[in-house]
């Protein structure tokens, strides 16, 4: 834990992972309000590009992870809701079950429901958990190291701090 870290950073780092539960006040809010504090924030202090960037790749890591097990789990739902049509006419038409089969016939839905189900809330409590350890070692001035993380946004080459940007004129820019 570094002492050296402005109290205001400190802040802004914690305020950034805190910000991705903006996603229950309005869509997206987990990428856009991180984002905008960010934005705003991370030429100020490394720390708070670190935390900025980790915070961001975190949602976008989580994102992808529930959209593979959508996709994963959609050809297993269809397969179950035709062939629940081919043999359970009842079910399906009446909406009620009239014959044992037709509840044999639930038995592949039900077990992959539950596990697609027991996955996604695995997903949700591993994103709550971390992000409120993250925000807990942003306010001690830590780095936390984040579980699943995927690098979709990486650190820039030339990392500017404040000392270094006065000297800008000076510092050769990295070519393309």
């Amino acid at each position: 834990m570094e002492t050296s870290i402005p109290t205001h950073h400190k802040n802004v780092g914690t305020l950034i992972h805190l910000s991705t539960f903006c996603k229950y006040l309005f869509p997206f809010g987990n990428f856009i309000a991180p984002l905008i504090l960010w934005s705003a924030q991370k030429r100020n202090s490394l720390f708070i590009d670190k935390h900025g960037r980790d915070a961001i790749n975190f949602q976008l890591s989580i994102l992808l992870y529930f959209i593979a097990l959508a996709v994963i789990s959609i050809p297993f739902f269809i397969y179950f809701i035709v062939s629940a049509g081919e043999g359970s006419a009842s079910l399906l038409n009446n909406g009620y079950i009239n014959d044992p089969s037709d509840f044999a016939d639930l038995g592949g839905f039900l077990i992959t429901a539950i596990v697609v189900g027991v996955l996604a809330i695995g997903l949700f409590l591993i994103e709550v958990i971390t992000v409120i350890s993250a925000a807990v070692q942003a306010s001690q001035g830590g780095i936390y190291k984040f579980p699943l993380l995927i690098n979709f946004i990486k650190a820039s080459a030339v990392a500017e701090t404040p000392d270094t940007q006065e000297d800008s004129s000076t510092q050769e820019q990295p070519t393309m």
